[in-house]
């Protein structure tokens, strides 16, 4: 049993390695070319980007239903995949309860054949066992210890990876990915904030959580689909999703408030120079910091107390070119007053962190 679930566990976890998530076609447009006005442009795969892709800055591809890029299979989780890595999800929890069981039985029979009890004492003796037949493999105190350790690691296993499995059928039971999930509540949040009066109803849910579920789990284990066209729920179209997503990026550009950074910054996770506070609250993610020089101006998106991110923009860009994203840390910069015609700096401008 045990092996059989090593074999399982490692082909669902190679097959979501090297089948990988799907990409979409370097230089894809959509069918008719009207569509383009609702697809966002990829710069770095000279793309649109189909619907429900994802830009991946560590795999540079655009994925197809992207949901994570994740570091255990050094590879995104997206189309292809995400049957796949769900299994890994799943059987990896099941192979270590099994293992876990074993573990707690084998300790506690070894143990009674070694515990011997008196008046006010328990005693172990760990250097043979009281009754014979004496066991086949010796369980001394190193045997033990590993014993007790593997446990450890078996327990931590299922409750980690047993918990991100839940969040995945989650999203998997309502056709959503990760990201998806997240572009919702941003909707929510645009919806509310403007007073707009619209409703956002998200386009790939089929209503019912088997069709839903069919959507990733085939019987032949290849999705439905080609990854560029999905099935849309009556009421939407097939960009309904996008045409949200450009809304909440023109929104976010209306937003950013544009900074002046008045320190140099490295780059590096925890900086030791600026601050106690800054050190100790870098943020927790994979999101990537972006170096700093005095001078530099900056588009910030959102920020935390001591942090901010961002976007650097560049001299060679600064009319709407490639920009580098990442945090940076809020001692760094100030806010840059200028004028929106001129798009120059406006006389007295003052330090506001």
């Amino acid at each position: 049993m045990l092996l059989n679930w090593t074999v399982m566990i490692l082909y669902n976890y190679f097959s979501a390695m090297f089948v990988g998530p799907g990409y979409v076609p370097l230089g894809w447009t959509p069918e008719k070319s009207q569509d383009c006005m609702y697809l966002q442009y990829c710069k770095v795969c000279q793309s649109y980007k189909a619907p429900r892709s994802h830009h991946c800055r560590k795999c540079n591809r655009c994925v197809m239903k992207m949901d994570h890029h994740c570091p255990w299979i050094n590879n995104c989780c997206g189309y292809q995949n995400h049957a796949s890595f769900t299994l890994f999800l799943l059987l990896a929890p099941l192979g270590c309860i099994h293992a876990s069981f074993i573990f707690i039985m084998t300790m506690y029979t070894q143990l009674y054949n070694r515990i011997s009890f008196g008046w006010s004492s328990v005693k172990i003796d760990m250097s043979a066992a009281k009754r014979d037949p004496r066991p086949i493999i010796p369980f001394g105190l190193s045997a033990f210890a590993a014993s007790l350790f593997a446990l450890g690691l078996a327990l931590g296993t299922t409750i980690a990876v047993g918990m991100l499995f839940i969040i995945q059928m989650k999203v998997i039971l309502t056709n959503k990915t990760s990201i998806e999930s997240w572009i919702e509540e941003k909707a929510k949040d645009r919806i509310q904030y403007y007073q707009t009066g619209e409703t956002f109803i998200f386009p790939y849910d089929m209503g019912s959580k088997w069709k839903n579920f069919r959507q990733v789990f085939t019987w032949s284990g290849i999705p439905e689909g080609d990854g560029l066209d999905w099935p849309v729920r009556d009421g939407c179209h097939q960009y309904s999703l996008t045409i949200e997503q450009l809304k909440q990026k023109a929104d976010k550009r209306v937003r950013s408030v544009r900074y002046r950074a008045i320190e140099d910054y490295s780059g590096v996770c925890c900086p030791v120079t600026k601050g106690v506070k800054t050190f100790f609250t870098t943020p927790c993610t994979e999101a990537p910091r972006i170096a700093l020089s005095k001078g530099d101006l900056i588009l910030a998106t959102r920020g935390l107390k001591h942090w901010m991110y961002g976007e650097k923009i560049l001299i060679s860009a600064a009319d709407g070119g490639i920009r580098e994203r990442g945090w940076f840390p809020r001692k760094c910069v100030e806010k840059y007053q200028y004028d929106s015609e001129t798009d120059q700096p406006v006389d007295g401008e003052k330090k506001s962190k």
